[in-house]
């Protein structure tokens, strides 16, 4: 199977078993719907759910492993930046300062990986043996 139907498959798993979780605990009693509520569901799947695993499994196809695991690092802040611009949430300076911090680690992550590919080709073939 082809991993973006994979993804499809537990995404709609995920989305049926909780459905039914929901019916059981009585959550639909407490639920007050409102445009915002229905537009930040319809966020959270369209974004989170649909184009964010679709990327994710895309990426594992073309990039290093490695690399595609940085993407835990900087989602939280973009989470932030979003809630900032559309929801008015505050900036403070230790959420720059710790913004900063997440975006140069991930940022010498990749540095180092790339670093490290191209010396190790070349120390390998300083290695083998002349003929």
């Amino acid at each position: 199977m082809d991993p973006f139907s994979a993804t499809g498959w537990q995404i709609t798993a995920a989305a049926v078993t909780n459905f039914i979780f929901a019916v059981f605990a009585g959550d639909f009693s407490r639920v007050v719907w409102t445009g915002r509520g229905i537009g930040a569901v319809g966020y959270l799947i369209v974004c989170g759910s649909w184009i964010g695993y679709t990327a994710y499994i895309w990426l594992l196809r073309h990039c290093d492993p490695a690399k595609v695991a940085t993407y835990a690092y900087v989602n939280p802040i973009v989470a932030v930046l979003l809630g900032t611009f559309f929801a008015g949430e505050t900036l403070t300076v230790r959420t720059l300062i710790a913004a900063a911090l997440i975006i140069g680690s991930v940022a010498l992550i990749i540095t180092a990986q790339q670093l490290r590919a191209r010396v190790e080709p070349a120390l390998s073939a300083a290695m083998e043996p002349a003929d």
